[in-house]
């Protein structure tokens, strides 16, 4: 079984924080370390999931907005995009890609996190 380790660099982590705990409904804790760590849990994401994640200080200046996908982009699966991608925007999120159809594919979207990254929403077609 492969598993994945994501990570979301920010300037200020605690911003980062509260907008991904309150996107996703994810829990962010900080790690006791020596460094700046927290771990991510949510739906699919730590414990015993194939798929983690933490969210660190960026130790770069801030990439500039509206410059495109910076590095890979992580998309998450969502119930409602819209209602996510409106969600997003108003608390301090941007636009990166508004909410679009994909034939066959579903229904996605791209906001950029207020830290210089861009998330991906997706709501999956029916049988997919």
């Amino acid at each position: 079984m492969s598993t994945l380790h994501f990570e979301i660099q920010a300037e200020d982590p605690e911003r980062a924080v509260a907008f991904y705990s309150g996107l996703f409904g994810w829990t962010i804790e900080k790690v006791p370390a020596e460094w700046d760590y927290w771990m991510i849990k949510g739906k699919g994401i730590g414990g015993i999931s194939p798929v983690s994640g933490g969210l660190l200080p960026r130790n770069t200046a801030t990439p500039a907005a509206g410059t495109g996908p910076r590095g890979a982009v992580a998309v998450f699966h969502v119930e409602d995009v819209d209602d996510r991608y409106d969600w997003a925007l108003a608390h301090g999120g941007a636009e990166a890609l508004p909410p679009f159809d994909m034939p066959g594919i579903g229904r996605a979207a791209y906001v950029e996190d207020g830290e210089g990254n861009i998330v991906g929403l997706l709501k999956a077609a029916e049988g997919i």
